[in-house]
């Protein structure tokens, strides 16, 4: 769903619309319900979204002593940060060697030591919130191709050599089989230093640390328009907001509310199925040593197990506005190519999300006009990523913005054809590389 086009009354909101009918949701702690914005505040930052990115900032703001509201058009965490695979690596979307190449070597450390930073952030805020959000450590990223093997191999070397990071190592296929229990894969990456979580529950423990902390959070608060120039009056269906900064946090929603930067990323839907309960027995075949999992096709598979015993396996993408109809039996498809052995094993639940992708698969961070600012783009890395990001815009509004900056140097491109013509060059890019996954090349 869009944000920017949310049913009017906010009773229809609440009728017609809660959480995805997932896993994380019906194993949701403490999911408190906040009011909609009714009349008129003040605050001196306003955040639009709910997600990752918009509670970051609003706690780390709000622990600096800046008074912060929080518009969410449907609930906290209601889009992608509390429906992803929840796993929180390290790196970025691209890998070291690809930002060598595009950004160079000075760079490229830069943003790696931002990704051990986003991943330590995400586990100290657990810590320091006591989060129950079933924490575990480890990912592991399996080859399904011979050129993929190869290049995980000397993508894990260039980290121990140039990076100085000694928690990943690379495994032949013989050990990847006792791993993950399949053989369709030819070699791996295991990587001890990354994580992966109940990416709701955490989202929600970040929600309720920020309450604690003196964010304003409302929710139903669909934001309709905002002026440009500060003050900003941001207007909701039955209030408005006056704030001295805005943050867009909106990311895969934000629909058409900011035209400027809607031609900067690219919404497409990923969908996710929860299984049954396994015995203790088969959990261990699937995954003996309980990392999260995911594989180096174009359209990714990534599964890990939840804390009681569930696989979580994500599998399959379309790039309209509408969901399969059946998503349990979508993913299922995938899932059974990865683990026949499943095929008499219930599926409980399946659901979907919306995420947004970027031209160059890095975030697009900045400041659009004098006051407002953004961050979005995090294309299937958000969880560590939003994360930090959420840091880095109260560093910047706090004054200071030196890391907030190196990220918005990155390069930001449109989509070729804008918001008009760019579901085309997707749909066709896709079809490509789905055939190539096909293919074996």
């Amino acid at each position: 769903m869009d944000c920017s086009n949310c049913i009017g009354s906010v009773d229809e909101i609440k009728t017609l619309i809660g959480h995805a009918e997932s896993y994380y949701a019906a194993s949701a702690i403490a999911a408190v319900e906040y009011p909609y914005l009714d009349g008129d505040i003040d605050a001196d930052v306003c955040i639009i979204g709910g997600g990752y990115t918009g509670l970051s900032s609003a706690l780390h703001l709000a622990e600096q002593g800046y008074k912060v509201v929080l518009l969410e058009a449907v609930r906290l965490a209601w889009g992608a940060s509390g429906r992803n695979g929840g796993h929180v690596g390290v790196g970025q979307r691209r890998s070291q060697t690809d930002l060598e190449e595009a950004l160079g070597i000075n760079m490229a450390q830069q943003l790696w030591c931002f990704s051990l930073e986003a991943v330590q952030l995400v586990e100290n805020l657990i810590s320091r919130f006591q989060i129950q959000c079933d924490l575990k450590r480890g990912i592991m990223h399996l080859a399904s191709k011979l050129s993929h093997a190869e290049y995980l191999k000397k993508e894990a070397e260039r980290l121990f050599n140039i990076y100085g990071y000694d928690k990943i190592r690379y495994v032949e296929k013989e050990e990847v089989r006792t791993l993950v229990g399949t053989d369709r894969y030819i070699g791996a990456q295991v990587d001890m230093g990354s994580l992966h979580i109940h990416p709701l529950n955490f989202a929600l423990g970040v929600a309720a640390a920020g309450a604690s902390a003196g964010v304003r959070f409302f929710e139903y608060s669909r934001v309709e328009e905002y002026t440009d120039e500060a003050p900003f009056f941001i207007k909701t269906a039955r209030g408005r907001v006056r704030a001295d900064k805005i943050i867009l946090a909106c990311n895969g929603y934000l629909g058409s509310l900011e035209p400027r930067l809607a031609g900067r990323i690219m919404p497409i839907n990923n969908f996710v199925l929860a299984t049954e309960p396994l015995g203790p027995s088969l959990a261990r075949e699937l995954i003996s040593n309980d990392y999260a999992v995911q594989d180096t096709l174009f359209v990714i598979n990534y599964w890990k197990l939840s804390g009681d015993n569930r696989l979580i396996f994500g599998g399959g993408e379309n790039y309209t506005k509408h969901f399969p109809r059946d998503i349990r039996a979508f993913v299922r498809r995938y899932m059974l190519r990865v683990y026949p052995q499943l095929a008499h094993t219930k599926v409980e639940f399946g659901w979907g999300g919306t995420l947004a992708i970027t031209v160059n698969r890095m975030p697009g961070v900045g400041q659009l006009r004098p006051g407002i600012f953004y961050s979005q783009g995090y294309s299937g890395h958000g969880v560590p990523t939003a994360i930090f990001a959420g840091k880095l815009l109260a560093e910047a509004i706090s004054g200071d913005g030196g890391r907030f900056h190196t990220f918005s140097a990155i390069p930001q491109k449109q989509f070729p054809g804008g918001v008009l013509l760019r579901w085309p060059g997707l749909v066709a890019a896709m079809l490509y590389h789905s055939l190539m996954d096909k293919i074996g090349r």
